[in-house]
C-alpha cells in the first residue's frame, strides 16, 4: 500500500471514530445530558466561534494550536451532521459529497475541458458559476440582483466589504481611494450631528454609515478590514496589559488613576514600542 493509501485508510477511520463519538455523545439514554439538549440553533454560536478561533491560530502562526481548532471546527460539521442525521434530513456523507460535487463543478479548468485560468479569472468564473447555481434554485427570481448570495449571517464588517465587492463588480465604485476620505469627513460630521441631536437611533444610523465608509477604504487598500481590526484589537489589547504592569511596577492602582495619569502611561507604552 502507498503511503497516500495508508493516509486515506487512517484519515478515513479517524472520521469514522469521530462519528461514531458524536453519535454516542447524542445518544438519549447513554449520551451526554448537554449534547443532547442542543439543537442547530444553539450549536451555531460555537461553529462561529471555532471558526475565528482557527483565523486566530493561523495569524499566530501556532501549528500546533491550528492543528486542534481544525479538530474543533470539524467537530462542529460532525455535531450539525448527527443532529441533521436524527431529524432524517441528512448525514455526514451527503455534506462531504455536496462539498466534493461544488469543487469539481466550480472547477471546470481542473476536472473539466475549460482552459487553464490565472487567480483573477477564476475569481471571475467562480461567481459566474455561483450566479448560475443560485439562478438553478430559483434564489434569484424577477428581483435578481448583484448582491445576492451575501450571506446575512456574515460578522457586520466582513458582510460590508463583500457587498461592497459586489457592487463594484458592475461598476458602482470609486476609483480611487482620494474621495472616501471625504466621505468619511461627510459622515463623521453626520455622526457629530448626530450626537448634538440626542437621538439613540439617528446615533446609531450614522455611525453605521461612517464603519461601512471605513470598510470601503479598507477594501480599495487592499486590507482586510476584519484583519485590520484583530490587529487593532490586539495592539488595544497589549498595550493596555503594559500601562497595568507598568503601573503595578510603580506601586499605583490603574483603575484609581484619573484620566490624564492613564494616559501618560499609554503613552509612555506606546514610546516603548517605538524604541
Amino acid at each position: 500500500m502507498t503511503q497516500n493509501a495508508d493516509s486515506k485508510s487512517a484519515a478515513a477511520e479517524a472520521m469514522d471514530r469521530l462519528i461514531d463519538i458524536m453519535a454516542r455523545l447524542r445518544d438519549p439514554e447513554t449520551g451526554c445530558a448537554w449534547d443532547v439538549a442542543q439543537d442547530f440553533s444553539t450549536i451555531a454560536p460555537y461553529t462561529i466561534e471555532e471558526a475565528y478561533e482557527v483565523a486566530d491560530a493561523i495569524q499566530r502562526d501556532d501549528m500546533a494550536e491550528l492543528k486542534e481548532e481544525l479538530g474543533d471546527l470539524l467537530f462542529q460539521v460532525v455535531f450539525h451532521s448527527q443532529m441533521a442525521k436524527e431529524a432524517g434530513t441528512f448525514q455526514i456523507a451527503d455534506v462531504i459529497e455536496a462539498i466534493n460535487s461544488k469543487m469539481v463543478r466550480r472547477h471546470p479548468h481542473v476536472f473539466g475541458a475549460a482552459d487553464t485560468r490565472t487567480a483573477d479569472q477564476q475569481v471571475v468564473a467562480w461567481e459566474v458559476i455561483k450566479a448560475e447555481e443560485r439562478a438553478a434554485k430559483g434564489q434569484h427570481g424577477a428581483e435578481e440582483s448583484a448582491l445576492d448570495g451575501v450571506a446575512l449571517a456574515l460578522p457586520a464588517l466582513l458582510r460590508a466589504e463583500k457587498l461592497q465587492k459586489r457592487a463594484a463588480r458592475v461598476g458602482f465604485d470609486w476609483t480611487d481611494p482620494a474621495p472616501i476620505f471625504d466621505k468619511l469627513q461627510e459622515e463623521t460630521d453626520e455622526v457629530r450631528d448626530a450626537i448634538s441631536s440626542g437621538d439613540p437611533d439617528r446615533i446609531e444610523d450614522e455611525l453605521g454609515d461612517l464603519l461601512f465608509v471605513a470598510a470601503n477604504l479598507s477594501r480599495r487598500l487592499s486590507v482586510d478590514p476584519e484583519q485590520a481590526l484583530r490587529r487593532a484589537n490586539a495592539k488595544f489589547e497589549r498595550r493596555f496589559r503594559a500601562m497595568e504592569i507598568l503601573a503595578r511596577s510603580e506601586n499605583r492602582d490603574f483603575a484609581a488613576l484619573d484620566i490624564n495619569a492613564q494616559e501618560a502611561l499609554w503613552q509612555r507604552v506606546k514610546l516603548d514600542e517605538t524604541d
